[in-house]
């Protein structure tokens, strides 16, 4: 057995210890599934950056570098304008908006906040939850039979199942709390591993100039402008950053801070860590063109994996592949969560017609984790399906189906909940019409998802304002915030 393959299973070994250690922790719903509101400031921001990125940042982003030159950086720049402003403007009044409203899912804060007495909108917000993190979490399976393929030259299937029975397994045992705990772990392994494998590579690779030649001779420029750049391509790839007002993963990290007066330091440690891995994952995709010439068909999303097994030591390079692992299941146990209460706190009580008790809410919470994965699991046993497509896809869904949505609903008084029915329906619907008729060959999908979201909003307000007492309840929540 080889120095990585003892490493690995070390390192898994770790994260279940951990579901195990906080198992007697989660006896409630809230302490499962949002550890009773008592994150601290690093945590948190090293749980939400690590759930947001994933095997993508350390896969997609590469070798979506590595194909297309500099033009992809601008998915970097949006990403890192999408967070900023996401910490800026959502968090603090999200974590308190969702405490006045009594919500611990992103679909009961919608029906409480904008007070649907149908339910329809807290269980259509549930089921686009349930089918984006589908496609979403089965991106990761497929990131995660990638790196045993390529580590261990594993089946593809078969690494697939091992990487989800694992991820589900601690997700099970310790819900919210385990999933934040190990995402700290995961996020500072994913910050070293994508910092410092790029500055091992850049001698051996000829430094940035050779990677630019290598690029010139594939047609492609590290110029951010280069190639076939235009500005709808540039408004499209910027537009990932909108992604960030939607993502349940990513909210729910605001959600489960201690204190809104813990939010400036997390979000300072928050965006010091996006910029170093959108740095190194955009150096990783360029060094590698030198290195590991002709890649495609999926392949060129492996090029971090060739990185490291090319210039690390066995025992260096098996922590920083377990790096990879880590940034997978960052994200895979954060979607496993939140649609494991999408089906427990807002489908299955709507269609039970009563809350369930404690005891039972916690366990169908676990038993979901299973379901979902399952699923996920079977979407990823393709091995021609690259990560980055599913994440474009997913991401586009949540941003322009909830987006909107969460920035009225913490801004915008009036809103009514036939508007945000309405907006919602039409964001989601405009991304899947989008995408499935080949629109987004020349335009992100999210742009006009987002936009026919705030649109129809904006139209049905015009003719439908909100009551009394959902403008009442909103002044009241904006005092709780500032008292």
């Amino acid at each position: 057995m080889s120095i990585e393959v003892i490493i690995f299973i070390l390192y898994l070994t770790l994260l279940i210890l951990i579901g195990l250690r906080f198992y007697k922790q989660t006896d409630t719903t809230e302490s499962f599934l949002l550890g009773d509101r008592g994150l601290g400031s690093w945590v948190t921001a090293f749980s939400a950056q690590a759930s947001d990125m994933s095997g993508w940042l350390l896969m997609g982003l590469p070798g979506a570098v590595y194909l297309g030159g500099g033009s992809q950086v601008w998915i970097g720049i949006g990403l890192f304008i999408g967070t900023a402003l996401n910490w800026k403007f959502v968090a603090a009044r999200l974590r308190v908006f969702t405490a006045y409203f009594d919500s611990l899912t992103l679909s009961t804060f919608f029906e409480n906040r904008y007070k649907d007495p149908t339910h329809a909108l807290r269980m259509i917000s549930a089921i686009i939850i349930l089918i984006f993190f589908s496609i979403y979490s089965s991106s990761g399976m497929v990131a995660s039979g990638k790196l045993f393929q390529t580590m261990f030259g594993l089946d593809y299937r078969t690494a697939v199942i091992i990487g989800g029975a694992v991820i589900v397994s601690y997700t099970f045992l310790g819900g919210f709390l385990a999933v934040c705990w190990t995402d700290m772990i995961q996020g500072i392994l994913m910050i070293v591993a994508i910092t410092v494998v790029p500055i091992m590579a850049i001698h051996s690779a000829g430094g940035l100039g050779e990677a630019n030649a290598a690029m010139a001779a594939n047609g492609l420029s590290m110029s951010l402008f280069g190639g076939s750049v235009t500005a709808l391509s540039i408004i499209s790839t910027l537009a990932w950053g909108l992604g960030y007002f939607g993502q349940p993963h990513i909210l729910v990290r605001f959600m489960g801070i201690k204190s809104v007066k813990e939010i400036p330091k997390s979000m300072t440690i928050a965006l010091i860590w996006v910029v170093l891995a959108l740095t190194g994952a955009v150096l990783i995709g360029m060094l590698s063109v030198p290195l590991f010439p002709g890649l495609s068909g999926g392949k060129e999303e492996t090029v971090f994996m060739l990185m490291i097994r090319y210039f690390c030591h066995p025992v260096v390079g098996g922590i920083f592949l377990a790096a990879i692992m880590a940034a997978i299941m960052s994200t895979i146990d954060s979607q496993l969560l939140v649609s494991s209460s999408a089906l427990t706190e807002d489908i299955a009580q709507i269609f039970f017609g009563k809350a369930l008790s404690t005891k039972q809410s916690v366990w169908l919470s676990r038993f979901a984790v299973i379901i979902i994965a399952v699923v996920a699991i079977l979407m990823a046993l393709n091995p021609s399906t690259t990560v980055m497509g599913l994440v474009s896809y997913a991401w586009s869904g949540f941003g322009a189906a909830f987006g909107p949505l969460v920035l009225f609903g913490l801004y915008s008084r009036k809103t009514s909940w036939q508007a945000a029915i309405s907006g919602m329906v039409v964001g989601a619907l405009t991304v899947i019409l989008w995408k499935n008729i080949g629109l987004s060959t020349y335009m992100y999908e999210i742009v006009p998802g987002f936009i026919m979201n705030c649109l129809i909003i904006l139209l049905v307000n015009h003719f439908k304002t909100a009551d009394e007492t959902v403008m009442v309840e909103f002044d009241s929540a904006l005092e709780s915030m500032n008292a």
